[in-house]
């Protein structure tokens, strides 16, 4: 049967008004910085505005007025911290369509994604550190847990606005200080954030956003007044965090890459389980570092699953962010698009057959259409390295100790997904699987009550849940 056309539903963009340009935020106030760069929108390569470059004084600016802060900050009492917080969480939830708008602006992710995942994740951490801000010492983390100072954190472009509310909700809520360095292509959402904090009369200090590119990053870490790092990023530049903080007696957490492995068994529902393929590996264009980029199926029903999984991809429908029809949106950057590109040339290079389904792309932006890789070894760059891209590879296994062998064999560990009919199969293959978070018959669900966080080249520490308080207490 024919599928059915959508006719365009765009969001409107007049919900956002954007500045031509934006300061560092420091003290409450925003201030200019010698140096600016511009952030573009990924879908049409539009210049969205011009944005300060912090350089190391600025830096050093925004840590003494965290530091400033933190001082009358942590001795407030947690029910008084924890005003502040819920009182964000609402503004949050009021601007939500503001803000979800600048996401897929900024980001080039689809509209409902950010509007019915992003948004509402942000205000639930909000919500559920603000809780937690009064009952520290219940937290089973010592009778007197107290918090560290200033946390210099550093974010990625994949989920700006979630990726702050991850790091700031528990920091302010365990009465620690943030100077915070969103990526450079994704700048906007973290500036509106701080006219919340004025919002919210959050007192000055408390929050400081600098802008900027890597050797930002680098100084806030680097940083000597800094007490605890926070980094979400590649782990190439992890590595290079962890040597710089090792010996400092900084407290550091890092959430790397990952190569997850999204293991389906013969006797799972396939059209559940292909629905949990899509989800794994095309949500917000493979920008995810849990994505599930390695498909690890069952030999005696590869056959019919692909089938189904390339009849699936046939309906996604790539284009305009804005438009609520939107499945896949646009790669967030040029630099990103080359390298999804490289790979995706590599894996032809090295036999692996490649399929995508018939579409058409933009001519303006950055765009790649979505793509499996069928007969795929173990051996191949594209089943061991990170995409970050809407690229699937996918390798078969007979037995269950194999589809376990195959799933581990990565540097990573962040994440995996086990699809079967069975608890007890479930249980047995999570138990051996060196992932922080295994999902059973889903992919890429996420709450603020539980813990996130991988193994080996995948990081350290957690953010999520009680154990995210840990990571801010002394």
């Amino acid at each position: 049967m024919p599928l059915f056309d959508y006719a365009p539903a765009p969001e409107s963009r007049s919900i956002v008004s954007l500045a031509p340009s934006y300061g560092l935020f420091i003290d409450g106030e925003f201030t200019e910085a010698k140096g600016t760069f511009k952030t573009i929108n990924p879908a049409d390569e539009e210049v969205l505005a011009e944005v300060a470059l912090a350089a190391p004084e600025d830096v050093d600016r925004a840590v003494a007025a965290a530091r400033r802060a933190f001082e009358s900050w942590s001795a407030l009492p947690g029910s008084e911290r924890a005003k502040y917080l819920f009182r964000i969480a609402r503004i949050l939830q009021e601007r939500a369509r503001e803000f979800a708008v600048l996401e897929s602006l900024d980001n080039g992710k689809p509209i409902k994604e950010s509007r019915d995942v992003d948004l509402p994740l942000v205000a639930a951490h909000f919500f559920y550190y603000a809780g937690w801000a009064d009952k520290l010492k219940y937290a089973g983390l010592g009778p007197d847990p107290r918090p560290l100072g200033v946390a210099g954190q550093v974010i990625p472009w994949n989920f700006p606005l979630l990726m702050l509310a991850w790091k700031i909700a528990p920091a302010l809520a365990t009465g620690n200080t943030v100077v915070l360095k969103p990526a450079e292509t994704t700048p906007l959402s973290a500036l509106f954030f701080a006219d919340v904090c004025r919002q919210a009369d959050l007192p000055p200090g408390v929050v400081n956003i600098v802008t900027g590119a890597g050797d930002t990053g680098r100084y806030l870490v680097e940083h000597p007044d800094v007490n605890k790092v926070a980094f979400t990023g590649s782990t190439e530049v992890g590595r290079q965090i962890a040597r710089s903080v090792a010996g400092t007696g900084k407290k550091l957490t890092l959430e790397l890459g990952g190569k997850a492995a999204n293991i389906v068994f013969d006797d799972a529902p396939i059209d559940q389980a292909v629905e949990g393929i899509v989800n794994g590996i095309f949500f917000n264009q493979g920008h995810v570092c849990c994505a599930g980029s390695r498909l690890l199926v069952q030999e005696s029903i590869a056959s019919p699953l692909l089938e189904a999984l390339k009849r699936r991809m046939s309906t996604l429908r790539v284009g305009d962010p804005l438009d609520k029809n939107t499945d896949i949106g646009a790669i967030n950057s040029k630099a990103q698009l080359d390298r999804i590109t490289e790979l995706a040339g590599v894996g032809s290079d090295e036999g692996a057959e490649r399929w995508s389904p018939p579409c058409e792309l933009p001519d303006r932006g950055f765009w790649f259409a979505p793509t499996i890789f069928t007969g795929v070894t173990q051996a191949h760059r594209i089943a061991r390295e990170e995409i970050f891209g809407p690229v699937l590879s996918v390798l078969t296994f007979r037995t269950p100790a194999e589809a376990v062998e195959k799933a581990n064999n990565t540097p990573y560990g962040l994440s995996a997904g086990i699809w079967s009919d069975k608890g007890s199969r479930i249980l047995a293959v999570a138990d051996q699987l060196r992932a922080g978070v295994v999902w059973a018959n889903t992919f890429n669900k996420f709450d603020p009550t539980s813990p996130f966080g991988g193994y080996k080249e995948s990081g350290y520490g957690r953010e999520g849940g009680r154990h995210g308080l840990e990571a801010y207490l002394a």
